[in-house]
């Protein structure tokens, strides 16, 4: 009999240890439902920046290279050994001074004979000259001395002139290379001494599509740079190809711009060039972070104060645009947004439409990295 009352007793208490498991379950399950429920998700910080109708100052975006507008390769028209190397590499020079000096002992040792040969075919001229106007000399003997005249004096103004190329002199002022040549080295006629060029004005070419070749004019302003984002060199339009490339579809243009010798740019140089168009008012725009790119177009998130809990909040609202042309650190925004909205320029990865925010404007947003700044790194 006692046995079977402590079996009850134990079945009893078993039966009410699972049935409190099964209750502490669903109680817990219940709690947590309702810690989320009511948990509110912390406001992300974002920066922010507001839609603004500016002036719009379009430009044809192009790639160049840079050439300078007096450069050339130096080289000696007449063979000869080099005597002399005047200059050093990077040496600024000015027009007319002498580089290089070839052996000239010969032609100047020539030099004395063929002035000599002038001297006397001179007064051998003079006194047929004489003696035709007195009527003792005949006409041809007067030919025949003008001619040896002539003749001594243009041997001597080649000689000169031998003389003369054996000296190599700066064509300009310039900016002169490393030297290609030894002193004591034999030289060919075309061959390279040094590289030669003026920095102070550059040429740039570039290229422009056939459907933009209209927009550029002679006289037109251009900006350049080594990068994109800083085109401190400007300059004009100084001549564009009246054709199309057949194989490029592309129109050749030149600019000249003006540098500062600092050597900032290069002849043969990687260059952006912009050809500033005319000013476009009121145009919509915002920075170029704000934009986020996705399958189904382009969108950015405005930012809109709403009540929650007795409280005023900014919430976030997904707002699909259609961007226009893109320009520095700034897109223009064709439709989709109205002027004076606010839109969430960085920290966009951390946003869902209805995320509350919390705006913080403290970071200049052009001193950042763009593809950072969109991804709030």
């Amino acid at each position: 009999m006692k046995r079977r009352i402590v079996v009850s007793i134990v079945f009893i208490l078993a039966i009410g240890l699972c049935a409190g498991l099964v209750w502490f379950n669903f109680f817990k399950e219940k709690m947590i439902k309702d810690f989320f429920a009511n948990m509110k998700a912390p406001a992300q910080v974002v920066s922010s920046a507001k839609v603004e109708s500016k002036t719009w100052t379009p430009a044809v975006s192009a790639i160049g290279t840079a050439r300078a507008a007096n450069g050339v390769e130096l080289s000696f028209e007449t063979p000869g050994i080099v005597k002399e190397i005047k200059f050093k590499a990077n040496q600024d020079i000015r027009k007319g001074e002498i580089l290089v000096q070839l052996d000239d002992t010969v032609e100047r040792a020539d030099l004395t004979d063929v002035q000599a040969a002038v001297k006397v075919t001179e007064s051998a001229f003079e006194r047929a000259k004489t003696l035709s106007s007195r009527g003792y000399g005949t006409e041809a003997n007067f030919d025949q001395a003008s001619a040896a005249m002539a003749a001594a004096r243009s041997r001597l103004a080649r000689l000169q002139a031998t003389i003369e190329q054996k000296a190599l002199k700066a064509p300009f002022s310039g900016v002169i290379g490393i030297p290609r040549i030894d002193i004591g080295q034999y030289l060919q006629p075309g061959t390279v001494i040094a590289s030669f060029q003026d920095l102070s004005s550059m040429k740039v070419d570039f290229t422009v599509p056939e459907q933009e070749a209209s927009k550029i004019k002679l006289g037109q302003e251009v900006r350049v740079g080594v990068t994109e984002g800083e085109l401190r060199f400007t300059g004009s339009v100084t001549g564009k190809d009246p054709r199309v490339d057949p194989k490029t579809r592309l129109v050749s243009v030149q600019a000249t711009v003006t540098t500062d010798k600092d050597g900032a740019i290069l002849p043969g140089q990687f260059l952006h060039v912009e050809a500033i168009l005319p000013p476009e008012p009121n145009v919509l725009t915002i920075p170029q972070t704000a934009v986020i790119t996705s399958l189904y177009g382009d969108y950015v998130y405005t930012v809109e104060p709403e009540e929650k809990g007795g409280q005023k909040v900014d919430v976030v609202k997904q707002v699909f645009v259609k961007a226009g042309r893109r320009r520095g650190a700034t897109v223009e925004v064709l439709s989709g947004l109205e002027v004076g909205q606010q839109v969430v320029a960085s920290g966009q990865n951390k946003l869902q439409a209805g995320s509350t925010v919390k705006i913080n404007n403290t970071i200049d947003l052009s001193k950042i990295d763009a593809t950072k700044l969109a991804t709030g790194e």
